[in-house]
């Protein structure tokens, strides 16, 4: 199990990787790891001019690290209105981003998710139960076809009800959708026909 402090010793370590650094020590090589990777950057800018890059992010924890890592290598992270959260946007060299920024971020970004998946399992073994193994796999249960019959009283209990006839809920049958008809409008409605029929 690797501690805190092998930890950051290991994140340094990658860093000089990707700086270049092979014949110094590792101590050495770690502390000067930062000024190699800015002082190559600056020459890569000049024959590679910075373009703006888009980057997405799995997950939240992802995002704070590579944002963390653009502003180490003294890069302004940033995004416009409207993008998700785990969008990042920055201006960069594209040889800086293929051959140094991209790689380092994603080793620095498997070494911590290693390290967080060995602190989590040990914390839920000690402290919420013992067994921290995956969810079992079932089969999921086949379900049964219904006869023609069964389908047709299912399809007959879903049906809405007719729509009251006139007189109920002083509703017109002429109405489909089943807004009301005041009843004294109704009522001067009938008198008209009767005026009209003694005529």
């Amino acid at each position: 199990m690797m501690d805190e402090a092998s930890l950051i010793d290991k994140l340094r370590l990658i860093e000089a990787l990707f700086s270049g650094a092979t014949s110094e020590g590792e101590k050495v090589a770690a502390e000067r790891a930062r000024d190699r990777i800015l002082e190559r950057l600056k020459l890569w800018e000049k024959e590679d001019p910075p373009v703006e890059y888009r980057f997405s992010m799995a997950d939240m924890w992802s995002r704070k690290v590579f944002v963390a890592l653009l502003r180490r290598y003294g890069m302004r992270p940033y995004r416009y209105s409207g993008q998700r959260y785990t969008t990042v946007m920055a201006r960069a060299s594209k040889r800086f981003v293929d051959e140094t920024l991209w790689p380092e971020f994603q080793e620095i970004s498997e070494t911590l998710r290693s390290y967080l998946s060995d602190v989590t399992d040990r914390v839920v073994h000690q402290v919420i139960h013992q067994d921290s193994s995956e969810a079992e796999v079932v089969e999921k249960p086949k379900q049964l076809a219904l006869s023609m019959e069964e389908a047709s009283s299912v399809a007959d209990s879903t049906k809405l009800p007719p729509a009251p006839n006139e007189g109920q809920q002083g509703r017109s049958p002429g109405h489909a959708s089943g807004s009301a008809v005041p009843k004294g409008r109704a009522r001067s409605k009938r008198k008209k026909r009767k005026k009209r029929k003694r005529r």
